[in-house]
C-alpha cells in the first residue's frame, strides 16, 4: 500500500481523489431528470434546482446547461401582485418552490392563497444570478417591500404569509435576498440584528431561536445575515477591539470544537461528523478569518471517504447513495479548501464570489 502526496491511500481500501468530472456527470443526470427518491421533495423543487445549478458552477461546467431555459423556468414561478401592491396587502410576492404550491385562481380571478416562500425565492434569485440574468428586470421593489410583512416584531421572519417557523432559517434568506436585489427595502436590519444576537448561546455558537441548542447551519445563518448586512466586519478576529455585534471569540472556540476526530465537523455536540457541515461551520470560520485555524488535511480526507463512486457526496462515509443536499456542500467545502479547478465561493451568500463581488 502506498500514499500520494496527500496522504490518502492508494491501493488497497483506496479512498482517491476528488473527481471532477464524475461530478459533473451525477449534477447533469439530476439535472435532466430527478430520481424517484425526490418525489416527496417536489415542493422544494427550486431548491433542489438551486443545488444543482450552483454545483455545477462552483464545478466549472455550469456551459452544460441551457440558461434560457433555466431562467424561463425559473420566472414561471415568480408571484405578481394583480395590481399595484398598498400597505393593506399582506402578501409576499416571491417565488413559489414548485408547480403544486402554486395555487390556481378561482372563478372570480382572486388568489385563494400566496404560496411565495423565502427560501424558495432565495434559491430562484441564487439561481437567475449565476447564469447571468439582468436582475434590473425583476420588479426588486415589489419583492423586497412585501418581504416586510414576513418580518416579525422580535426581528425574526417567517418564511410564508400564511404563517410557520420564525427562526434564523429565514431571517438569513431574507438578507440574502436583500443582498442578491441590491436593495434593502425589505427588512429592519437593527431589528434583525437583535434577533440574531439573542440567539448566541453560552457556549458561543448560535440556536435556531433563543434558547435553543447551538447549530452549525444555525450558526451560519446568523453569522452570513450579520456580514451580509453589514454588522461584522471582514477578518474580525484581527481586529483587537470587542466591536462585533457577538462574541467572536467564544463562536470561534465552539466552532473549532465541531471538528470530531475522524477529520470531519459535526453539526452539534456529541453527533456524528456530516458532509454538510464541512461548509457550514468552515464557512463561519472563514468569515471570521479563522480559516486557517482547523485541520484541513484531516477534514479532506473525510469528505474523500463520502465521495460516491457514483459522483456527488453521501450524508456519512458508511452510506450507499449520494444525494443533492450534501453533494452541493461537498462541492463548496472543498471549494473552501481551495481544490485546483473549483470556482471559489462567496461563503456569506453559498454562492461563486464573481458574479457577487
Amino acid at each position: 500500500m502506498s500514499s500520494n502526496e496527500d496522504g490518502i491511500h492508494s491501493g488497497d481500501g483506496e479512498i482517491g481523489l476528488f473527481d471532477v468530472e464524475k461530478h459533473v456527470r451525477y449534477l447533469e443526470m439530476m439535472y435532466e431528470m430527478l430520481p424517484s427518491e425526490y418525489e416527496g421533495q417536489e415542493i422544494n423543487h427550486l431548491t433542489l434546482a438551486y443545488f444543482i445549478i450552483s454545483g455545477l458552477d462552483v464545478l466549472g461546467a455550469l456551459d452544460r446547461v441551457d440558461k434560457g431555459r433555466i431562467s424561463n423556468w425559473v420566472l414561471s414561478f415568480q408571484e405578481h401582485p394583480e395590481n399595484r401592491i398598498t400597505v393593506n396587502d399582506v402578501n409576499f410576492y416571491g417565488f413559489y418552490g414548485s408547480r403544486t404550491s402554486q395555487f390556481l385562481y378561482d372563478d372570480t380571478k382572486v388568489l385563494r392563497c400566496n404560496g411565495s416562500h423565502l427560501a424558495s425565492t432565495y434559491s430562484a434569485l441564487s439561481i437567475l444570478k449565476l447564469i447571468g440574468f439582468n436582475m434590473s428586470d425583476l420588479d426588486s421593489n415589489t419583492i423586497v417591500i412585501s418581504m416586510k410583512n414576513l418580518q416579525q416584531p422580535d426581528g425574526s421572519f417567517m418564511p410564508i404569509n400564511i404563517g410557520a417557523e420564525k427562526d434564523l432559517r429565514f431571517v438569513y434568506c431574507a438578507a440574502a435576498i436583500c443582498s442578491l436585489l441590491n436593495n434593502w427595502k425589505g427588512m429592519d436590519k437593527e431589528k434583525a440584528k437583535e434577533f440574531i444576537c439573542k440567539c448566541q448561546s453560552y457556549d458561543g455558537g448560535f440556536g435556531l431561536v433563543p434558547g435553543s441548542e447551538s447549530h452549525g447551519g444555525a450558526t451560519f445563518c446568523a453569522i452570513a445575515a450579520l456580514q451580509l448586512m453589514g454588522f461584522i466586519e471582514a477578518n474580525p478576529l484581527s481586529n483587537t477591539t470587542e466591536s462585533s455585534a457577538v462574541n467572536v471569540k467564544l463562536l470561534l472556540e465552539w466552532a473549532l470544537q465541531r471538528q470530531a476526530s475522524d477529520g470531519g465537523f459535526q453539526g452539534r455536540s456529541n453527533k456524528d461528523s456530516d458532509t454538510c457541515y464541512a461548509f457550514w461551520v468552515c464557512g463561519v470560520l472563514k468569515i471570521l478569518g479563522g480559516q486557517d485555524f482547523f485541520d484541513k488535511t484531516s477534514l479532506r480526507k473525510f469528505l474523500l471517504s463520502c465521495q460516491s463512486q457514483y459522483g456527488g457526496f453521501k450524508k456519512f462515509p458508511e452510506m450507499l447513495f449520494p444525494d443533492i443536499y450534501h453533494s452541493y456542500y461537498g462541492f463548496s467545502a472543498f471549494s473552501l479548501l481551495g481544490e485546483p479547478g473549483l470556482k471559489s465561493m462567496c461563503v456569506e451568500l453559498g454562492i461563486t464570489a464573481p458574479i457577487y463581488l
